[in-house]
């Protein structure tokens, strides 16, 4: 349709598609040329259009993935909206679509080479005028990102540590620390992190959120882990001597997550002080290891016996 008849159409296709779950794959059918003009539509500087199209293309993408991702243009709309968005609402639409396409692993490494769309959730986490719905929206989608190691390189080319750490620091909302050191868990493995780290005295940061002071959640606790045992494998011995070096509250620390953490935490907290052999905990280490192993033998038999 022209672009003057565009708000009726978008209106219509936001209805249906949040309204009426049958109705997306209806809409999203190839013949029907739908999502290319919906993606058209994030092009429009009216504020109502751009809206309804980004909230449209994130409802299509619950159920019609394949379809938003063979249309040609889609993810460069995206960038756009992401971009250039008329309200903070329109961005996070476009997060919310691309975090639920990169779901799919096989899309991770096609969006990943959209560099313009890395700019823009790096910018969207990075804005002090950020609202706290959108940097939640950009974080999911930098997790989904991360998940490719081929990823990790460009969003650190693009300043993703520094504003990750930033909101780390100064953002005092659980959710967001929690959000933001996952992707910092992932993004730790990865050749081109220890400079980055060092410029915002990385390590330093993950010590302190594992002090029971500074009243961090358990996730955010076993992030902090996950992201030293990274650096440490990827690294090296530089990276663990500089571990050791913070002094017996980074072992106080690992500890608490080996012994309060979830089974997945406890294990990384298990390996990491393995690495920095931390010979002084050992008792301790191979009794939880010897627990959980116990628990994972008991489970398996469970399985096996139904």
């Amino acid at each position: 349709p022209p672009r003057s008849t565009l708000f009726p159409y978008t209106t219509l296709f936001r209805s249906i598609s949040k309204n009426d779950p049958d109705s997306r794959p209806i809409i999203a059918d190839a013949d029907s040329a739908a999502i290319s003009y919906i993606a058209e539509a994030l092009y429009s500087p009216t504020q109502v259009i751009q809206e309804n199209a980004a909230a449209t293309l994130h409802n299509l993408s619950i159920s019609s993935k394949d379809q938003l991702m063979s249309t040609r243009g889609v993810l460069d709309a995206l960038s756009h909206a992401l971009l250039n968005p008329s309200c903070p609402f329109a961005a996070q639409c476009a997060a919310g679509t691309l975090y639920s396409l990169l779901m799919v692993e096989s899309y991770r490494s096609i969006i990943g080479h959209k560099r313009d769309i890395l700019f823009g959730l790096v910018e969207m986490i990075r804005r002090p005028d950020s609202a706290s719905r959108s940097i939640k929206d950009g974080l999911k989608a930098l997790f989904g990102i991360a998940l490719y190691p081929l990823n990790r390189a460009g969003l650190i080319g693009l300043g993703v540590v520094p504003a990750l750490f930033s909101l780390v620091c100064k953002d005092g909302r659980v959710g967001v620390v929690e959000d933001a050191t996952a992707v910092i868990a992932q993004i730790a493995g990865c050749e081109e992190i220890w400079e980055a780290f060092r410029n915002v005295s990385g390590v330093r940061v993950l010590i302190d959120l594992l002090d029971s002071s500074t009243g961090s959640s358990i996730r955010t606790k076993e992030n902090a882990v996950s992201a030293m045992l990274k650096l440490v494998q990827c690294g090296g011995e530089e990276i663990a001597k500089t571990i050791r070096e913070m002094g017996f509250d980074v072992f106080d620390g690992i500890v608490d997550v080996v012994e309060n953490g979830t089974d997945k935490g406890k294990v990384k907290g298990i390996t990491l002080l393995k690495v920095l052999d931390a010979k002084s905990v050992g008792s301790l280490l191979d009794k939880e290891f010897e627990s959980l192993r116990s628990e994972e033998r008991r489970v398996g038999k469970e399985c096996r016996s139904r």
